[in-house]
């Protein structure tokens, strides 16, 4: 799929099992910009990656999408021969929204190699949210973007996405401990005080004398 009236090569097309490395490393590099390093570990992909990935692309519930540039060996409009993995989506469709009437599209992991960005890849991605939206009958589409991704989020907001909801994560043991902490003190917890910010003072303002009168 490409975006119509679109100059840009890029296309997108559905992932496939033997897309695992290369869908790892877009993921390693998302993970990495939105500082969330340690969410997947630099490891090789093993037998447990491959079959997760596997159960990901079976799950009607998700559309994992890539978008692809064809190689210099490839023709135009993309295919296998010597394509070129740029950029990644994970598509869904919000469960609560369906139950309440209104599904929602999300896009999960919308990332862009960085050596490969402003040639259209992240567009071509939107566009198969916009078509998969159409196939599911969702009427609005949900982008998310980490708090310290700038780049993504100038680039939603260029889209027309408006702002929503703030994700946060943590640790599960880490929570465990802060809930642990929550029931022996009666329902509080005692919330981590930042050090004060140092304000530099003033500058001093020194008179200026003219220098015909001295």
């Amino acid at each position: 799929m490409s975006v119509p009236g679109s100059r840009s090569r890029v296309t997108t097309r559905a992932a496939r099992p033997a897309d695992l490395p290369a869908v790892l490393t877009l993921v390693r590099q998302h993970r990495a910009e939105a500082h969330a390093e340690g969410v997947l570990t630099g490891q090789t992909p093993g037998a447990a990656a491959a079959a997760g990935f596997r159960r990901l692309l079976a799950d009607p519930a998700h559309r994992v999408v890539l978008a692809v540039l064809p190689g210099p060996n490839a023709p135009d409009g993309g295919g296998d021969g010597g394509e070129l993995v740029v950029g990644l989506a994970v598509l869904g469709v919000d469960p609560l929204s369906v139950v309440l009437g209104v599904p929602q599209v999300t896009v999960d992991n919308l990332v862009v190699h960085r050596d490969r960005r402003r040639c259209g890849a992240g567009a071509a991605l939107l566009g198969a949210a916009v078509a998969y939206a159409s196939e599911v009958g969702a009427a609005h589409v949900v982008g998310a973007v980490g708090g310290h991704e700038a780049e993504r989020q100038r680039f939603f907001a260029r889209m027309g996405f408006a702002p929503l909801t703030t994700r946060r994560i943590v640790p599960r043991e880490t929570l465990a401990r802060t809930l642990a902490a929550w029931q022996r003190g009666g329902g509080t917890v005692a919330v981590p005080r930042r050090p004060p910010v140092r304000r530099r003072p003033p500058a001093r303002l020194v008179p200026l004398h003219d220098t015909a009168d001295g």
